[in-house]
């Protein structure tokens, strides 16, 4: 399947330069397309001037040019816009515009710029984001990935993202799920521990492991709270990029909801890859079918 363009989320600062040589190493490899994007403040404008956002965005334009210039080769800069509003909407129209596939943003950096691209921006993007959602760490080499799984529905879609950068990188796969501690419920009858681990270790087996249609993968379980053992599995095995859903529960355990996926987002243990659990490319078909839905509710 061919890929769809890459929206990179820029600002001036050394991260957002290490987030587009990422987005346009990879929008090469792909043979597609890769947009640069800034969210500009939404000011009130000042003065009689009949064009004032028109000229702020200029200025904003040509201070990110000017700021990342010494980092960024020159011809992806020509594809830089300037947009007004929160950066989340901001990325968000822009993945529906370009019919885009990926969303990259530099991760743990603050910009004199608009500093909208750290921790708390990352978790608000992951949240109303239409596609995946990769943070940076430095320019990643991708060699390793680590896709952590739990027994939902985001399963699915969690795995055919990690397969499908594999694919583009030429990476190793090791794919990881966690069975946390078996909950205490006072007044609740309680399963036999052993059993509990057996029933579930089967479920993912049966249901979950099959899903990898890539060969010679390894698949690990592990016992443990769910962030602490991803962080030391992403850290021993040296992973270049670690792949989660953006929410996901399962019948008993809850590995990848949406507070272990932003913690993970504001310590990022390595590159991080953020997938949606409804995850699809955003083409022209598909934009239809999102309006339509849209104004349904």
């Amino acid at each position: 399947m061919s890929w769809k363009p890459i929206i990179v989320g820029v600002d001036g600062s050394a991260e957002a330069a290490d987030a587009v040589a990422f987005g346009v190493a990879a929008a090469r490899r792909a043979a597609t397309v890769c947009y640069l994007v800034y969210a500009a403040p939404d000011v009130p404008a000042r003065g009689h001037d009949p064009y004032p956002y028109t000229r702020l965005d200029e200025r904003a334009r040509a201070a990110l040019l000017a700021a990342l210039a010494n980092r960024v080769p020159a011809p992806p800069l020509t594809t830089l816009t300037v947009r007004r509003g929160p950066p989340a909407g901001v990325l968000r129209e822009a993945v529906v515009a370009r019919g885009a596939e990926l969303v990259v943003l530099g991760g743990k950096h603050h910009s004199t710029l608009g500093r909208w691209l750290g921790g708390s921006t990352s978790v608000s993007v992951a949240r109303s984001t239409l596609v995946p959602l990769l943070v940076t760490v430095g320019q990643p080499a991708i060699r390793r990935v680590l896709v952590a799984v739990d027994q939902s529905s985001a399963a699915r879609p969690t795995l055919a993202a990690a397969e499908r950068y594999v694919a583009l990188f030429g990476a190793e796969l090791r794919a990881l799920s966690v069975i946390e501690p078996l909950p205490i419920l006072l007044d609740t009858p309680q399963p036999d521990k052993p059993d509990y681990y057996r029933l579930l270790e089967e479920k993912l087996a049966d249901e979950i492991w099959p899903l990898i249609r890539a060969p010679g993968v390894d698949t690990l379980v592990r016992h443990g709270t769910a962030l602490e053992t991803i962080l030391h599995e992403a850290a021993e095995w040296r992973a270049d990029l670690l792949v989660v859903g953006s929410h996901g529960k399962g019948p008993v355990t809850r590995m990848i909801v949406g507070s272990v996926t932003e913690r993970l987002i504001n310590n990022l243990p390595t590159s991080l890859l953020v997938v949606p659990a409804g995850v699809a490319a955003i083409g022209p078909e598909t934009r239809e079918v999102m309006t339509v839905n849209e104004e349904e509710t």
